[in-house]
């Protein structure tokens, strides 16, 4: 098939202007990113809103603290949103603020990973966190935009409050995370993390020096201050403060970062 010169030109127009229009498009609109967030392909789901899963594939982190015990006293609950049902981080055991008394864990163990999830602060001063590698906390604090604040790499980054949706409404944090790397025993290179926070970017390439919080805040919390890193992958980690904060829509898939680079 042969084209005139007014074809080519239209066909040249209608191609430049479809490529405008893939680099226009946010990750909001990407159905891998934000609120509702489908399953990447090799993704493995860790949170469902159901019991059976929560059961099989989590358990306590049995630290310092630990005041909880098994069965998992989190409960499962409708989601006050949406259809369906979803996990409360409810557990007489954290009462008063005591993070590390019934926290939970995955039972699988990572080292670099794209995880995403979802959360709703059910009600003002609401507070959970989210651990990576149950070492690196990104804060869930409602009324906090200090870099101990929702959404911070917690006291390594600013909280980007601005791009919370709010008090009784979904949230969602989606992270690529690179773990720290070592040579003969040491730490030559910090764990790294890039985020987005409802679908725009809120940190890009983030070092992360320290363990936060002392022993009862995950592990190595205890090391040197936070600074003795270890060699060891570690699971994700849900925190339980004493607040209503529910938790939905959970999935992560192992990744191989080989440079120092969790842009996505």
């Amino acid at each position: 098939m042969t084209y005139s010169r007014r074809d080519v030109g239209r066909i040249a127009l209608t191609a430049l202007a479809g490529s405008r229009l893939l680099e226009g498009q946010s990750h909001a609109q990407t159905p891998n990113i934000g609120v509702g967030a489908r399953p990447e392909p090799g993704a493995e789901m860790i949170l469902d809103g159901s019991r059976a899963m929560l059961d099989q594939k989590w358990t306590y982190w049995e630290g310092p603290r630990f005041k909880s015990s098994l069965p998992i006293k989190w409960k499962i609950v409708p989601d006050p949103v949406d259809s369906g049902t979803v996990l409360q981080t409810d557990d007489p055991a954290a009462a008063g603020g005591l993070y590390g008394a019934a926290d939970i864990v995955t039972k699988e163990t990572y080292r670099d990973f794209r995880l995403h999830i979802e959360f709703l602060v059910m009600a003002p001063g609401g507070n959970s966190g989210v651990y990576l590698q149950n070492r690196y906390e990104i804060q869930i604090f409602d009324g906090d935009k200090t870099r101990h604040g929702l959404g911070a790499v917690i006291n390594e980054s600013e909280s980007p409050y601005d791009l919370y949706n709010g008090v009784g409404k979904w949230n969602a944090y989606d992270f690529m995370f690179r773990a720290a790397r070592f040579k003969d025993g040491q730490r030559v290179e910090p764990a790294m993390v890039s985020m987005y926070f409802n679908g725009k970017k809120a940190h890009s390439n983030v070092p992360i020096q320290q363990v936060w919080g002392g022993a009862n805040s995950g592990l190595d919390g205890g090391n040197e201050k936070g600074r003795g890193i270890t060699d060891v992958p570690g699971p994700l980690k849900l925190q339980a403060e004493g607040h209503d904060v529910r938790y939905r829509n959970a999935w992560i898939r192992k990744v191989d970062l080989v440079k120092p680079d969790t842009s996505f």
